[in-house]
């Protein structure tokens, strides 16, 4: 015989799994999709990208770490990402030459993705620090230092994809 604990113990256990399944579906029919979307639109919004390195190495590490992780933990690195990735382009923009329309587009469907994966994962968990850390290196190290130019942008476009690439590959 199950008391009201249980019933709210399994109540919780079924919603959490259908949160995961819907989460899984989600990826697995839209992530991508939408991904290849948004890597179009970053080409397709300038000129071609830049070959210059930005001052900030890439973390390399954190995503070769990932990769290893479970399920949650690689959705919640996508998601701060994403997140991180939409807060560099919140800054001082006057200097992009870039299409206006496919930068709004792009920034859209971001921002459709990490809205989506939000909902994937547990707000109780903290993001990944070092994560954190690095953009707000790229951020004073590139587009600051370098006066929000057109050249600082165009180095936040190629890491920007470079981090959007990353992420595909561990999407299955």
């Amino acid at each position: 015989m199950y008391t009201m604990q249980s019933w709210t113990c399994i109540f919780l256990i079924v919603c959490s799994m259908q949160s995961v399944c819907h989460c899984c579906d989600w990826i697995r029919h839209h992530y991508g999709h939408l991904s290849a979307e948004y890597l179009s639109l970053l080409d397709q919004m300038g000129g071609d990208i830049t070959e210059q390195d930005a001052p900030v190495f890439f973390p390399d590490l954190l995503y070769r770490r990932i990769e290893l992780a479970e399920f949650e933990d690689k959705v919640r690195f996508r998601n701060e990402t994403i997140y991180q990735i939409t807060k560099l382009f919140d800054g001082n923009m006057k200097a992009v030459t870039w299409d206006k329309k496919k930068l709004d587009d792009f920034l859209n469907i971001l921002e459709r993705q990490f809205q989506n994966l939000k909902s994937c994962v547990s707000p109780a968990k903290k993001p990944e620090r070092r994560l954190k850390r690095y953009f707000k290196k790229l951020n004073r190290k590139v587009l600051r230092k370098m006066n929000y130019s057109a050249q600082a942008w165009e180095l936040i476009r190629k890491e920007t994809k470079q981090h959007l690439q990353r992420l595909d590959i561990f999407k299955a």
